[in-house]
């Protein structure tokens, strides 16, 4: 085997883990850290189990297996193998096991002692997902309490290795130079106005035809991956066009990945998945769209959504090394470069921004009421704790003091989200758990059975799928129904789907408010939307599982009708009779009725109420709540500062968060002293509002915010213009080109190059710019010509870097 950069730093890491028990390692890709370290511990005289690599995402875990054991001439499930959730190759021999994050998980919360293990390898943890962060803090804690000789090693390329190190006892850190083969950057930008499918494909045929070898386009989802597909026909003869992501078959996945037929080449359209731990052979240009998709938990709509954002900057350097992997690379970015700075440093991690319902559940289990005891980089948020532990306390998995029920301990042993797992023991006590368990995959695994919305339909399309994907999920299905009790003839109806994800989503069941079936409304209050020509508008109840797009409003991804009868013999015990207080999104402000409800779906129309005002206030938080701070009055100076901090936060990430979702988290802190004694919101006084914000922030917080992002910029002529912080291309400003005369450097703030769009004396543009200094040399005698023939009056100097700067025309600076 070939010499990689990461055996020139074995010696120093074995010596470490010698003489202690934890150790951080640093090395950049193409180091070798992930097939290099786990084979090389296995001499060790310590080393007498089996060694736990923890991958990120199964397509790694898989394809490192693959290659370990590729390399020490086995196949795998020997002395290498790989344990995922739907595939698993290992055997009694199996020394070095690759599994995902959450199997790992499992298998330490159902023994952890972790008998037989002698060390475990987090790679990529700078990813900071839930599951890795999770697993350390219990690694940490079981090697505390019962496991001092179990090693813990945590790896990466982009690592932030002191924090980790202290973490974990202030481990020793060992860091690898790695390959440096040579990578040249070009930044080519897009128009803004273009499909991000039409800018990609031009730059893929611009790099197919002017560079060599295989080119890897990264592209925010698969959505976008099938239209850039589409805009690439007639390719040259000697191109194989590949789509790399998740929900690919394994097969299809591997030939993304390996090398090619000798004389051809690979263009490969992937997701994020290829960023890291993976190394596409023959790959040598990287095309980045500069954009990924993430989930992102909305609290306030108790749902997770995902969300098309600029990524980070680590993200971005992931992506340009996959070109020069193997040797000198070309990485193409579809955006300026001066823009690279404006980028997030990292990507935030999910701790942070995830629904921690799982979390809490499995704390609970290991004996934790407060997760904040653990070991944590970051210590997950107040709200997110208490939003978790109620959605558990209405599931029956936990009681009042956090503590695991019985059924809560039945939830944890399946390895799957609190709320399908609910689903499946339910189902499985009503006799039907081998359909419960179906309905979770399908759940679990967009794309088996198509993408309709209609669960039935992509239920029975599965079952008559073939294909290695659809087939492990079967299986996958059958070991989640025996894992919940479930017998080999424990089907039930396709008029039971709707009553599994009932289970699972309670809150929301939907009830239809038009004859077209466009518009629904949830118990738990949340307006949803569906396509009218799907089969499902024509039903009155709906039980609905997946939800996309902003909380008021969301579009049904996935449903299944069900009938009234059934929704009152599940729920009977929480329908209500009475007065009833709701908060109506369209006027803003609240509605007292007599009547039936459930939830906030109204079963019987009655007269009109008198409410108690403080249940008027509280139905006002609520709607708040579910339907969003934007339903506030606030100023357009109080959405400037909310702007400007949340752009501040990316430099002094300590600064309170003033977006919808950091005001949702703590909406019971603020909004109930502004709203007493309102009934529509449209009452509260825009002033109240921006002192909120003030108080919130503090003098000092208030302070930092107008030092790294002030709400304007001052020309050197003395005019002010208003920076817009949600500009696509980062802080923007609209100047006249006159009011910069005699700066010879670029504006800044926080660090980051403002944009500057130049204006004419007429306020038409003319320029946009991130480099003023090289826009004055370069282009700017060209604009300069052709201004004075449009404006004569006005001054266009030869050297405008050191003119003075002026809104006047030349006459009146004369006269002054």
């Amino acid at each position: 085997m070939a010499d990689l950069p990461i055996h020139a730093v074995l010696p120093v890491l074995l010596a470490a883990l010698r003489d202690a028990p934890n150790a951080v390692l640093v090395a950049p890709p193409g180091a070798g850290k992930t097939t290099a370290v786990a084979p090389a511990l296995l001499g060790e005289p310590w080393c007498t189990g089996q060694i736990l690599l923890l991958s990120p995402r199964r397509l790694a875990a898989r394809a490192a297996a693959e290659r370990m054991a590729q390399l020490a001439g086995e196949s795998v499930g020997g002395t290498i193998g790989y344990a995922t959730r739907m595939d698993s190759r290992q055997s009694a021999a199996t020394r070095v096991l690759v599994l995902t994050e959450g199997i790992f998980r499992n298998r330490i919360q159902a023994d952890p002692e972790l008998p037989g293990v002698s060390a475990v390898l987090f790679d990529e943890v700078h990813e900071r997902s839930l599951d890795s962060d999770f697993g350390l803090a219990l690694a940490l804690d079981a090697q505390g309490g019962l496991r001092p000789d179990l090693r813990l090693v945590a790896m990466s390329a982009t690592l932030d290795g002191a924090r980790f190190a202290a973490l974990m006892g202030d481990a020793p850190v060992v860091e690898s130079e790695g390959r440096s083969h040579p990578l040249t950057l070009r930044h080519i930008g897009r128009r803004a106005e273009a499909r991000i499918e039409d800018e990609m494909a031009a730059a893929i045929r611009r790099a197919l035809a002017e560079e060599a070898g295989g080119v890897l386009a990264f592209l925010p989802g698969v959505a976008e991956i099938e239209r850039t597909a589409e805009r690439l026909t007639g390719l040259p003869t000697d191109v194989d066009l590949h789509r790399l992501h998740g929900t690919l078959d394994p097969g299809a996945q591997r030939a993304a990945i390996a090398a090619g037929p000798a004389g051809r080449r690979k263009l490969v359209l992937a997701t994020s998945i290829a960023e890291t731990s993976l190394t596409l052979d023959g790959v040598r240009v990287v095309v980045d769209s500069g954009l990924a998709r993430r989930p992102r938990y909305d609290r306030a709509a108790g749902m997770t959504r995902l969300v098309t954002e600029r990524a980070s900057q680590a993200s971005v350097t992931q992506r340009a090394g996959r070109a020069a992997r193997q040797g000198p690379g070309v990485a193409i970015r579809l955006w300026e470069e001066a823009a690279t700075v404006g980028l997030p440093r990292f990507d935030p991690p999910e701790i942070l921004e995830a629904d921690l319902s799982p979390l809490m559940l499995d704390c609970a289990l290991w004996g934790v009421s407060d997760p904040r005891s653990l070991a944590w980089l970051d210590p997950p948020p107040d709200a997110a704790i208490a939003e978790a532990r109620g959605r558990l306390v209405t599931l029956g998995a936990i009681d009042g003091d956090g503590r695991p029920t019985r059924h809560g301990a039945q939830l944890a042993k399946l390895p799957m989200p609190p709320r399908l797992a609910h689903m499946l023991v339910e189902g499985g006590a009503r006799g039907w758990g081998r359909l419960a368990a179906q309905v979770a995959v399908l759940l679990s695994e967009r794309g088996l059975g198509g993408q309709d919305a209609d669960l039935e339909l992509r239920l029975r399309r599965w079952r008559g799928e073939r294909g290695q994907r659809a087939e492990s999920g079967r299986r996958l299905a059958e070991r989640w129904a025996k894992l919940a009790g479930g017998g080999a003839g424990d089907m039930g109806g396709d008029a039971e789907i709707g009553v599994c994800v009932a289970l699972a989503f309670p809150d929301r069941l939907s009830r239809r408010r038009g004859a077209d079936g466009a518009d629904w409304i949830s118990v738990g209050g949340r307006g949803f939307r569906l396509d009218p020509t799907s089969p499902l508008a024509r039903e009155e109840w709906l039980a609905v599982a997946e939800i996309q797009g902003v909380a008021q409003g969301a579009r049904i991804l996935s449903a299944a009708a069900i009938d009234f009868a059934t929704v009152e013999a599940l729920f009977g015990d929480r329908i209500e009779s009475g007065a009833h207080v709701s908060f109506d999104p369209a006027t803003r402000g609240v509605r007292a009725m007599q009547g039936r409800w459930l939830g906030a779906i109204q079963l019987a129309k009655g007269q009109d109420a008198k409410a108690d005002p403080q249940a008027i206030a509280v139905a006002l938080v609520e709607g708040v709540r579910l339907h969003g701070v934007d339903l506030l009055p606030w100023s357009e100076n109080a959405r400037s500062l909310r702007r400007r901090a949340g752009f501040a936060r990316r430099s002094a990430p300590e600064l309170p968060d003033l977006s919808d979702e950091g005001l949702a988290a703590t909406l019971d802190q603020w909004l109930p002293p502004l709203v007493a004694g309102k009934r529509r919101l449209s009452d509260v006084e825009g002033a109240a509002l921006s002192g909120t914000l003030d108080a919130l922030l503090g003098w000092e917080g208030r302070k930092r915010v107008d030092s790294l992002a002030p709400a304007d910029f001052a020309s050197p002529a003395g005019s002010h213009h208003a920076i817009d912080y949600e500009a696509d291309a980062g802080p923007t400003v609209t100047v006249r080109v006159q009011a910069l005369f005699g700066l010879a450097t670029h504006p800044m703030v926080a660090g980051v190059p403002l944009v500057l769009s130049l204006t004419s004396p007429a306020g038409r543009p003319i320029q946009t710019t991130r480099d003023l200094p090289g826009f004055w040399a370069g282009s700017w005698h060209a604009v300069a010509k052709e201004m004075r023939g449009r404006y004569p009056r006005h001054p266009w100097p030869d050297d405008p870097a050191a003119a003075n700067a002026t809104l006047r025309t030349k006459k009146a600076d004369a006269r002054r």
